[in-house]
């Protein structure tokens, strides 16, 4: 049975498990090293990566070689045929990957190995039936099982039940294989399994695959009748009741008089309920009090009035770098100008820090997804080249015009002003 997961999740993992393993390699590395055909089949320590990156090299040569057609010559003439196979057995011992050309195809084979042990019914349809093939006979089907480690009984043993050296159509052995891994899903490769020997290089979990479940929204049918049950309590606070209530203040004779006045002055917060616990006092009162005292509310209306202002308001917030930056579009001068102001602490950071001796080797694992991410919009083979170009500028000043001129324009950094200010201050260390 095929289990649920995300293809996005697949390849998230892919990608930094790619850049793990590339980072472990390369860094040991001189710079330019590239891979040959024998470090490609033993650099993953899962075989089914390293199998499925040469089953993609091979797809390349593939229509490479397709591609070569002409009316002038002819290619399918059996001596041609046979110097090209020659020509292939030469080139598979002539591979030359950098790491910006084998970090997007272990990327693939990560998230390819990922899909063999939870869907094997698309690993059939792309890895053993590309999209080439309108028919295939066991042969065929057996020699792309090479390439897959995972799974691979299961791949086999409905191989073995087709008709022997018989073409089928693609759609009846895709039908078949359908209903052969429905009733024989329990013999398929457990996927802790597989996720135990890939967390040995990137830890990762069953649920990290998964589709992120929606969040529940809140239902707005209970919230209108709660609104609609404490909408009386407001007419309980009547305005004019509790500016009326000081009136009462002035009168000198009764002492039952006096117990109201208490109760409004030691509340200056703008709470009403205080006020309106004095309303029912004020009828005896009034009967009592002289009519001249009827100019008394003055005194109490600033105090009702009167509501304290917020802290926010108080003083006005002063502009960010990343406000500044933002401006940068519209206002004159170059981005390199705008940032001079704010990236001369760098100099004296560069005195406190040790001195590094390339970028590459300086970038912590973290600061680089974060470069990647925030500066060059995930791409991870431009970000390499980036830093491979600024270790290779002879001075600081021409490291920093590329990173605020040339950069910046190309990627349209704005409000980036954190992770660019980190960037110059690995620069100045290198150039110290």
């Amino acid at each position: 049975m095929q289990d649920t997961y995300s293809n996005d999740q697949l390849t998230a993992y892919g990608r930094r498990l790619a850049a793990r393993l590339c980072d472990q390699y390369f860094a040991a590395q001189p710079v330019g090293a590239t891979l040959d055909g024998p470090a490609v089949l033993k650099l993953a320590p899962v075989r089914q990566l390293n199998l499925y990156v040469v089953q993609q090299l091979l797809a390349q040569w593939t229509g490479e070689m397709g591609r070569l057609r002409s009316p002038y010559f002819d290619y399918e003439d059996p001596a041609v045929r046979q110097a090209l196979t020659q020509l292939m057995n030469l080139l598979s011992r002539r591979i030359r990957l950098t790491r910006s050309t084998y970090e997007p195809l272990l990327a693939q084979a990560a998230a390819d190995t990922l899909r063999t042990a939870l869907d094997p019914q698309a690993i059939f349809e792309s890895k053993l039936l590309p999209d080439g093939l309108s028919s295939a006979a066991p042969a065929q089907l057996r020699d792309a099982l090479r390439y897959v480690d995972v799974n691979k009984a299961l791949f086999q043993d409905f191989i073995d039940s087709l008709p022997a050296d018989l073409p089928q159509e693609r759609d009846f052995l895709l039908n078949r294989f359908r209903l052969y891994r429905d009733a024989h899903y329990k013999d398929a490769t457990p996927i802790g399994a597989l996720l135990d020997e890939l967390s040995q290089v990137l830890p990762v979990t069953e649920a990290e695959l998964r589709p992120a479940a929606a969040a529940p929204q809140p239902a707005p049918a209970p919230a209108a009748p709660e609104v609609a049950a404490a909408a009386p309590a407001p007419p309980t606070v009547a305005a004019p009741e509790p500016v009326a209530a000081p009136v009462v203040v002035p009168p000198p004779a009764p002492v039952a008089a006096a117990e109201p006045a208490p109760a409004v002055a030691p509340t200056p917060a703008p709470e009403p309920q205080p006020v309106v616990a004095a309303a029912p006092v004020i009828e005896p009162v009034v009967v009592a009090g002289p009519a001249p005292v009827v100019s008394a509310p003055e005194a109490p209306a600033p105090a009702a009035a009167e509501k304290p202002k917020p802290l926010a308001a108080a003083a006005p917030a002063a502009p960010t770098l990343a406000d500044r930056l933002a401006a940068t579009a519209s206002g004159s001068g170059t981005l390199n100008e705008k940032l001079a102001s704010t990236a001369a602490p760098a100099a004296t950071l560069a005195e406190a820090q040790p001195k590094v001796e390339s970028l590459r080797s300086a970038i912590s694992i973290n600061q680089r997804f974060s470069f990647i991410n925030e500066l060059f919009n995930g791409e991870n083979m431009e970000y390499h080249a980036a830093v491979e170009h600024l270790d290779a500028l002879p001075t600081a000043d021409a490291a920093k015009r590329y990173v605020t001129e040339d950069l910046a324009q190309r990627y349209q950094w704005t409000r980036k002003d954190e992770h660019i200010n980190k960037l110059l201050r690995l620069i100045d260390r290198k150039f110290a």
